[in-house]
C-alpha cells in the first residue's frame, strides 16, 4: 500500500517542497541560490518586495560593518597617540621642581650646596615615584646575583672571590616597564677562576 502513495503527484510535490526548504537553510548557498529557491515557492507578486527589503538589510549591515571597523581604527589611532599621557603627567611635577631650583639659584635664593642637594633629591624621589606608578622598575642587582643575560649587560670581567658569572659591580642601573627589558643594567662579572 505504501509503494501506491509513493506514485501519487501530491506526494512527490511535498517531497520537493522539504527539499527545497532543507537546501535554503544550507550555510552554503550563495544569496543568489536562495532567491531561486524562494522563487519556486513565493508567488511573483510577492518576490519583489521581499528582494528590496533582503538587500535593504544587506546595504545595512553592510554599512554597519564598515562604521564598526573606522571606529575601531580611530580608537586605536587615539589609544596610541595618547598612551604616554598619564606617563608625561607624571612627569611634569619633576620638570617643574628642577626649574624652580634653576629660578631660584639665578635669583640668589640658595645660600648652600646643602639647600641644591636636599632639593636634587626630592626631584629624584618625585621622579621615582612618576616611574613606579607607570610600571618603571629598576634593575639594580646585588653584587654576587647571578648574571642574567635578559637583564644585565656584562661590560666586562674581572677577578674576583665571588663565584664565576656573578654581578661584581652595576655600572648602570637597568629598567624594566612590565615584563620587558627598557634597558639592561650595565655590570662587570666575576671571570672563571
Amino acid at each position: 500500500m505504501s509503494h501506491q502513495n509513493e506514485n501519487y503527484p501530491e506526494n512527490q510535490s511535498v517531497e520537493n517542497e522539504t527539499s527545497t526548504d532543507s537546501s535554503a537553510s544550507d550555510p552554503g548557498l550563495q544569496p543568489q541560490d536562495l532567491a531561486r529557491a524562494q522563487e519556486a515557492k513565493v508567488p511573483e507578486g510577492d518576490l519583489d518586495p521581499r528582494l528590496i527589503e533582503l538587500q535593504d538589510q544587506v546595504l545595512r549591515a553592510r554599512a554597519e560593518a564598515e562604521n564598526i571597523r573606522r571606529r575601531s581604527q580611530e580608537e586605536i589611532s587615539k589609544a596610541r597617540k595618547f598612551a604616554v599621557e598619564s606617563f608625561a603627567e607624571n612627569l611634569l611635577p619633576v620638570r617643574d621642581s628642577l626649574e624652580a631650583a634653576i629660578t631660584a639659584h639665578a635669583a640668589g635664593q640658595t645660600t648652600s650646596v646643602e639647600q641644591l642637594l636636599e632639593g636634587v633629591h626630592a626631584t629624584l624621589r618625585q621622579l621615582a615615584s612618576a616611574l613606579e606608578r607607570n610600571k618603571v622598575l629598576e634593575i639594580n642587582p646585588a653584587a654576587g646575583t647571578r648574571f642574567d643575560p635578559h637583564q644585565h649587560q656584562a661590560i666586562s670581567m674581572v677577578p674576583s672571590e665571588l663565584e664565576p658569572n656573578a654581578v661584581v659591580t652595576v655600572l648602570q642601573k637597568g629598567y624594566l616597564i612590565a615584563d620587558r627589558v627598557l634597558r639592561p643594567a650595565l655590570v662587570t662579572v666575576s671571570a672563571p677562576r
